[in-house]
């Protein structure tokens, strides 16, 4: 197919605009967030990095591995897709039963809906239907299971306190820190009973308490959960009443928790504009093509109208990017 030279200014000028607010995320928080990554992984391998390969045994590996319904897509795509360990613990995270086989299906199905949509119905040209298609075939699925995730960490840290708690009474009350971890497994719901649940059966396998617990944090990935497993590994290496601990532990989780919910109630205002302006432009098209369809689709169609669309998408992406990073707060 033929592009003229409006089409390539277009797209050129959109994958520019994308790269930028790339380039500038990866710029402000990558470096942070890289130093504070190495550093934990430091304190989580310790003195532990030699024994971990010769500890893991099959047994213990079946114990973190998940059926799959779908096992020679996964070996397939596993394969070819690059980066699959993350994608691997964002499923993971959801606490569902999601493997990579039904989340590329899923991308693909919907991929090709909305280029029949947008085609069919919408009369776009074949490339910039392509370019929807991909375009929210990848990033709806994306989003959701990026949100499912953090739902479901929310959860978890709503009831990791009183999870805390529990421990306390049962150290105070004479058990070791495993068993105290497993009561409260027993006591607390979801998703902290169900995580927890899970050193039970590594320790029946013979696995040390450590290394189950930094697996939970893989899966969780909040800051919290660090947080006490570095205090039952720093108790543990220089004594002392892990009770107290345990207990000025669940006090600042419960602080930390009231300043972050001060911190976004403070950044609702610029969350909510971000959310206003970033939706503004599809909701007037979305009444455009109902209302008048032939009148704005002259703007998909006519290559300068293309132009300015690729170059309006990435001003819109790049200005929501600075408002959602203006309106984060790390604490």
């Amino acid at each position: 197919m033929h592009l003229d030279p409006a089409t390539i200014m277009a797209l050129g000028l959109g994958i520019m605009a994308a790269l930028a607010v790339v380039l500038a995320a990866g710029v402000l928080g990558g470096g942070n967030s890289r130093r504070y990554r190495r550093r934990l992984s430091m304190i989580a391998s310790g003195k532990k990095a030699t024994t971990d390969s010769a500890s893991a045994t099959p047994e213990t590996r079946s114990l973190s591995r998940r059926e799959s319904a779908t096992p020679m897509m996964d070996r397939f795509i596993k394969r070819f897709l690059p980066h699959r360990e993350l994608l691997d613990a964002r499923l993971q995270r959801t606490g569902r039963a999601i493997t990579i086989g039904h989340y590329t299906m899923a991308t693909a199905v919907m991929t090709i809906v909305m280029i029949v949509v947008a085609k069919l119905l919408i009369g776009l040209m074949l490339l910039p239907s392509v370019l929807v298609g991909l375009a929210t075939g990848v990033g709806i699925p994306h989003f959701v299971i990026g949100t499912m995730g953090k739902r479901r960490v929310r959860a978890f840290l709503n009831l990791f306190p009183d999870a805390i708690d529990l421990m306390v009474r049962a150290l105070r009350s004479g058990l070791p820190i495993s068993e105290a971890i497993v009561s409260a497994a027993q006591e607390i719901g979801d998703p902290v009973g169900t995580e927890f649940s899970t050193v039970e059966s590594g320790m029946k396998m013979g696995r040390d308490l450590d290394s189950l617990l930094w697996e939970i944090a893989k899966r969780v990935d909040t800051p919290e959960l660090r947080f006490f497993i570095i205090a039952l590994s720093v108790q543990r290496e220089t004594g002392g009443n892990l009770a107290e601990t345990l207990a000025n532990l669940s006090d600042l989780l419960r602080r930390r928790r009231m300043m972050h919910q001060k911190v976004r109630a403070m950044a609702s205002e610029a969350r909510a504009s971000t959310m206003i302006l970033g939706s503004l432009p599809f909701i007037v098209t979305g009444i455009l093509l109902l209302t008048s369809p032939t009148y704005i689709r002259t703007l998909f169609t006519d290559p300068r109208g293309v132009m300015l669309t690729g170059l309006a998408v990435g001003m819109l992406v790049t200005g929501i990017g600075i408002m959602i990073k203006m309106a984060k707060f790390e604490i």
